[in-house]
């Protein structure tokens, strides 16, 4: 469907197959196509469910393309599309929100950039720059998402450039964030190596912690033998974060180099991850409740763990936690910009079919909490 030449398998072409697509599968795990669909549900999101924000992600992205040579004019549009995208995400997205974002978004030219950890265009860097400069005058941070590993050493580079110019300490927030994917090998060494350049140049570290969405796509040799590897580092990269000390995991490349501040962002759909979490900061709370916690948010894909994202909403922890947010990550494009995250998604409920049980527990339990506060029985 991605890049079919069938007329009955193209999305963009074929309207049935679109509108098919779009009521079913899209309204599960999408905020919509235009900005009034995305205002629509973004607010329900946060005034019937309580979430405290949102992260609005852009779909656009590129994950195929060979070394061919792209015509300038084709560059030139495809960096336009993802610009003004950037853009009406930032209109849309309120103070404190997030933006999430793909680089290679700006189209097949930046994708072979990155792929070669060449430097942006200046076409490409204005774009970015314009919306970073939107984003930091409403107080909106970006989430550019990690994409196939074979990309991500040029996605470093621009990501930490952007982070340095706008992390600032006068900002009091990290404006760019990194992603990290824990299910690579390689997580733990550069998390640390990210945080000490951080400490080393001044500025907020954003992390944002996920377990990682190209499974089936990745050399098996970069990644932990089994689903248990993951989860260790994923809880072990979190702890040195929220505690925001040096671990025997997550380790500096020059001994005794401080830890930079940070604001971080767990993106997980793991019970167990976010228990840890929880307990962390409670402890941190407990010992110094006017401790200088870092800033921390809880986020889940719509249409994915809903119950984890209630419990987070009504736990007293959270509530008491003022550094603490939880929100939910809601992507917003055409069909067939979404079509790529879709694929994930649908790899991704292959696992979550495990969990079915204990999300069947677990919202049998949320409906009688519930008709129990309605009877007074709570």
């Amino acid at each position: 469907m991605l890049n079919s030449k069938s007329y009955l398998m193209s999305i963009e072409r074929n309207p049935v197959l679109s509108k098919l697509l779009k009521s079913t599968f899209y309204a599960q795990f999408c905020a919509g196509e235009t900005k009034n669909e995305v205002k629509m549900n973004t607010t329900a999101a946060r005034e019937t469910l309580g979430y405290d924000g949102i992260i609005l992600e852009y779909a656009l992205e590129v994950l195929g393309g060979g070394p061919e040579e792209i015509p300038a004019e084709e560059t030139a549009r495809e960096i336009e599309v993802w610009r003004r995208g950037m853009l009406q995400s930032v209109e849309v997205a309120r103070e404190g929100d997030f933006i999430g974002l793909k680089w290679s978004g700006l189209g097949r030219h930046a994708l072979q950039l990155l792929r070669t950890r060449s430097p942006a265009t200046p076409a490409m860097w204005s774009a970015i720059l314009s919306a970073c400069d939107a984003a930091a005058a409403k107080n909106v941070a970006l989430l550019p998402g990690a994409e196939e590993e074979s990309t991500n050493p040029g996605l470093d580079l621009w990501t930490l450039a952007l982070q340095k110019k706008y992390n600032t300490p006068s900002a009091g927030r990290a404006i760019v964030y990194s992603t990290y994917q824990c299910y690579l090998k390689s997580t733990p060494e550069k998390l640390a190596l990210h945080l000490e350049k951080a400490a080393r140049d001044g500025y907020i570290a954003g992390v944002k912690l996920v377990r990682g969405a190209y499974l089936a796509s990745e050399p098996r040799e970069l990644l932990w033998e089994d689903k248990e590897g993951t989860d260790r580092c994923y809880d072990a990269c979190a702890e040195a974060v929220l505690k925001q000390r040096w671990t025997d995991t997550v380790k500096p490349p020059t001994p005794e180099a401080p830890f930079p501040d940070v604001n971080i962002v767990l993106a997980t759909h793991n019970h167990a991850s976010v228990r840890l979490a929880q307990s962390i900061r409670s402890s941190q709370l407990t010992g110094n409740p006017n401790s200088n916690l870092p800033r921390l948010t809880y986020a889940q894909l719509q249409g994915m763990a809903d119950e984890i994202s209630q419990e987070l909403v009504q736990a007293p922890g959270t509530k008491a936690d003022a550094n603490a947010k939880v929100v939910k990550c809601m992507t917003w494009g055409t069909t067939a910009e979404c079509l790529n995250f879709l694929l994930r998604r649908a790899s991704e409920n292959k696992e979550a079919a495990l969990r079915t049980e204990d999300t069947r527990r677990a919202m049998g339990a949320e409906i009688w909490r519930r008709v129990r506060g309605v009877a007074g029985m709570a």
